[in-house]
């Protein structure tokens, strides 16, 4: 079978791994785990991602748009789905309908909720999000009280369910961050709120994100919300990466291996002459399939066995690796050859975290720019697979 053109290569294996490590910490906390899966699974499919998670002891799955859980539905998933980033004219009786729980953090969005709710004829399953300090979504604490009030008509009125009370991190990569325990106390505060308004109900708690599970087993309450970790990318870059093992490996094909003259240009404005005869390899993938413009010049990658140095600027399609002088080019690079732009980085190959360094970001962006079909292929398989 041919080989794409280029391709993000999906170890199920090492996912398994991640979630089961991290189902594990939840475990002995007494908590359940939600796998994150917005943004197409952090760029490595969100589909095939939550079937693996679900079969490797995560029992929830968390989505950002009402869009991202009704592909999951669509496939065929049917375990738990929290969906909590929502417009005000978002039409919520399909996701009812589709028994996906909804993120409500505004008396506005529970009204949409609601109605979207008699349209569907069964009543929505709501976590009420409180704003504990990250000053995003949430809602603010003196609206709290507020909140809890339309919410109590609402369940009264068989309109929704409550079923937790949820926040979120900022800086959980920081485990001794101050701000944590505040943040904890907040919540803490808004969940015994909530319970004495909604008639002594007791819904759940969650506020761990991936560092907070990792490294807070005091924050795992009910639920834990894993996201980066789930694939292998450690959000704290612990030396033993906390046992995770990175699922993406990003690669592509030389095209074509040729020799140019000194003092040549290489590549869009030549801000890369040869400096003697050399030997260069046109690699096909470019900015288009999502290695940034500005790693020209700076990235290497993994080729015939070792790091190679990427000259010239990054285009759309194409990059050009040096293979040094040509009087000294032994032909161990031909047309055809595997070229690794980042994987796990055990056969030395860079990797997302290295590419976050050369781009001042972090690797959450770097997996989840992964350009998509028909640009690049992804491939599911476990670890000895490809």
């Amino acid at each position: 079978m041919t080989r794409p053109r280029v391709e993000a290569r999906i170890d199920h294996d090492a996912l398994a791994h991640n979630v089961g490590l991290l189902a594990g910490l939840a475990r002995a906390s007494g908590a359940a785990t939600m796998a994150v899966v917005k943004a197409d699974g952090y760029g490595h499919g969100a589909v095939e991602t939550a079937r693996t998670a679900l079969a490797s002891g995560a029992t929830w799955l968390g989505v950002c748009t009402l869009e991202e859980a009704a592909q999951l539905r669509a496939a065929g998933i049917s375990a738990p789905v929290l969906s909590w980033l929502h417009l005000p004219d978002d039409d919520f009786a399909p996701a009812v309908a589709d028994e996906v729980d909804l993120g409500v953090s505004s008396r506005a969005e529970l009204e949409g909720v609601v109605a979207g709710a008699g349209r569907a004829g069964r009543p929505a399953r709501v976590h009420l999000k409180i704003d504990t300090g990250l000053s995003r979504n949430g809602c603010p604490p003196e609206a709290w009280g507020d909140l809890l009030d339309a919410v109590e008509a609402a369940r009264a009125a068989g309109g929704v369910e409550v079923a937790a009370v949820w926040s979120h991190l900022a800086h959980a990569d920081a485990p001794d961050h101050p701000t944590i325990d505040v943040q904890a106390k907040r919540l803490d505060e808004a969940w015994r709120a909530a319970g004495e308004r909604l008639g002594g109900q007791r819904p759940w708690r969650h506020l761990a994100n991936s560092a907070a599970t990792l490294t807070r087993p005091d924050l795992h309450l009910d639920l834990v919300r894993p996201g980066i970790a789930v694939y292998g990318l450690d959000p704290l870059e612990a030396p033993d990466r906390h046992g995770l093992r990175p699922v993406m490996t990003f690669r592509t094909r030389v095209a074509l291996v040729k020799r140019v003259a000194a003092g040549e240009g290489v590549s869009y404005g030549h801000e890369w002459v040869a400096p003697d005869d050399r030997v260069l390899a046109l690699v096909p993938t470019g900015y288009a399939d999502g290695v940034p413009r500005r790693l020209g010049g700076t990235m290497t990658v993994q080729l015939a066995g070792r790091r190679r140095p990427v000259v010239g600027r990054v285009c759309m399609d194409q990059v050009v690796v040096d293979l040094g002088p040509a009087d000294a080019f032994p032909g161990d690079v031909t047309p055809g050859d595997e070229v690794l732009l980042f994987g796990p980085g055990d056969a030395g190959e860079p990797t997302a975290p290295e590419w976050a360094q050369w781009l001042d970001t972090i690797h959450y962006e770097v997996v989840t720019g992964v350009g998509c079909r028909p640009r690049v292929t992804r491939t599911h398989g476990a670890s000895a697979d490809g």
